[in-house]
């Protein structure tokens, strides 16, 4: 249920934008960054799945960012580069890139490939996650991953539908970062198959977020722990306290 968060490094600000554009069109959070002071500044804000990380930064070298990053931490990283010789790609991997993408790029197989990546990340901590099953605490409730359960303050079980847990889970793993409707449906994998437009979706996503504040909020016409957020959508404004099972 968690959303990618995805660093996108480069210091074209067009680059930036245009790539942070597309992948938060396809259900990602991008943030963009253009030196490495801007990457360690989101690395110490918060979790970070993937960084898109270019090989020509201006005055610095994206491969020794990449080398230094590998020594720190576990984080995958794909570079992005013009350079595409078979020896320029190898010095890519030898510094501790999980992949190599040449500039220019098709963005769909940009896209396949920040999936692949992301995916041998997941299935390479499964076991992991497995055993460490999450519970989440925020503002006395307490919500049971493994259990599907919800306690509210007074230790009195809520009860909640799939879908009402399905985007509590979300909620919880993405606390103080505004989703936008487009966002949540990604992750709870609204749309489907059925072809809605994008409106219905968003309607979808309105009903379902009225559904849960009136089990968690104390009033539901003024929410403090989700709350809307002007011109984007929603944002869990709680602080989470997270515990392996």
């Amino acid at each position: 249920m968690t959303i990618p968060r995805i660093l996108v490094v480069d210091d074209d600000q067009d680059v930036r934008q245009m790539v942070t554009q597309f992948l938060r069109q396809n259900g990602a959070m991008a943030l963009p960054a253009g030196t490495e002071a801007d990457v360690r500044k989101h690395l110490d804000g918060g979790r970070v799945d993937l960084i898109l990380l270019d090989v020509m930064l201006g005055d610095e070298n994206g491969l020794e960012i990449c080398a230094r990053l590998r020594s720190e931490q576990d984080v995958p990283i794909i570079m992005v580069s013009a350079l595409s010789a078979d020896h320029q790609r190898m010095e890519g991997y030898e510094v501790g890139a999980d992949d190599y993408i040449a500039k220019p790029f098709n963005p769909d197989l940009l896209l396949a490939r920040v999936k692949a990546v992301l995916s041998r990340a997941r299935r390479s901590s499964s076991l992991v996650h497995r055993r460490n099953t999450k519970t989440f605490e925020f503002h006395g409730w307490v919500y049971n991953a493994k259990r599907g359960e919800v306690l509210s303050p007074a230790g009195i079980q809520v009860t909640l539908s799939r879908r009402e847990l399905a985007l509590l889970q979300t909620l919880v793993a993405n606390p103080h970062i505004p989703l936008t409707r487009e966002e949540i449906a990604a992750a709870l994998d609204v749309t489907g198959d059925t072809g809605q437009t994008a409106d219905a979706t968003g309607r979808a996503i309105d009903v379902l977020v009225g559904r849960l504040r009136s089990k968690i909020e104390k009033n539901p016409k003024d929410p403090q722990i989700l709350r809307t957020e002007r011109g984007v959508g929603y944002v869990f404004s709680a602080d989470v306290t997270v515990q392996d099972q």
